[in-house]
């Protein structure tokens, strides 16, 4: 009896097509590949941290870490910090799908936009985390605040911000992803729409490290954070079809 014939590679690529790939599958693997890519070259990370440092640096310099005045601004400090630090990550979202055409290949994948979307708001979650987790130590140290007698409700800011970047900074991303100066055109184009954000995360957490403990206001501020979350990231997950196709 004859040994049976080996599959073609035709055959192969009808049945590899044939598979249907998963929502949450094809999340997963843009996820895993960024994590790759960056983790292989730390070129996002560690400029991001390393500007970030420097503004904490000379903010601290300019201002006394000990003062009344210092603490009444550590919200605006910190914040300004992270989205300068944040933007630089944000701005390589796509670009490193450029090169090779790898951008045309993800368009042309049998997977939804959206899918795109959710891996790539995923990365530059865990990207800002990592980022956050090392510069808010530092940021104590310099401005001498004790993170731990807030660390609930700061943690709960944080994470809404984040949210927030990265949700309204991916899309604004992949718009400019064809631009020449896409380092320069991302800031320009999302600091107007982050505006609401940013001032409700500098309130809330102004009001948090000072200890006036307005429970009620911080609340409000919370609320205007998770809406912009909300209504931004369901607009991105709608639209982000339209936007790759330009």
């Amino acid at each position: 009896m004859s040994a049976a014939a080996p599959p073609s590679p035709h055959h192969a690529t009808e049945t590899a097509r044939s598979e249907p790939v998963s929502f949450w599958g094809a999340v997963t693997a843009i996820f895993r590949k960024d994590l790759i890519a960056e983790f292989r070259t730390k070129e996002v990370f560690n400029s991001s941290a390393v500007f970030a440092l420097l503004v904490i640096v000379i903010f601290s310099m300019a201002f006394e870490p000990t003062s009344a005045e210092a603490r009444a601004l550590s919200g605006g400090l910190l914040w300004v910090a992270f989205t300068f630090s944040g933007m630089l990550a944000l701005s390589r979202t796509f670009a490193r799908e450029v090169p090779n055409d790898c951008l045309l290949g993800l368009q042309m994948a049998p997977i939804s936009p959206a899918a795109i979307y959710v891996g790539k708001l995923a990365s530059n979650l865990l990207f800002l985390g990592l980022l956050e987790l090392l510069l808010l130590p530092l940021f104590a140290l310099f401005y001498n605040i004790r993170l731990t007698d807030h660390a609930g409700m700061l943690g709960l800011i944080i994470l809404l911000g984040s949210w927030g970047l990265a949700a309204v900074g991916t899309t604004f991303a992949a718009i400019s992803t064809t631009v020449r100066l896409r380092e320069l055109m991302l800031p320009v184009l999302l600091f107007p729409i982050e505006i609401p954000l940013i001032l409700s995360l500098v309130e809330a957490t102004s009001a948090v490290l000072q200890g006036t403990d307005p429970i009620v206001e911080t609340r409000i501020w919370l609320r205007i954070c998770f809406g912009f979350d909300v209504i931004f990231t369901t607009l991105s997950l709608y639209l982000f079809a339209f936007i790759l196709e330009e």
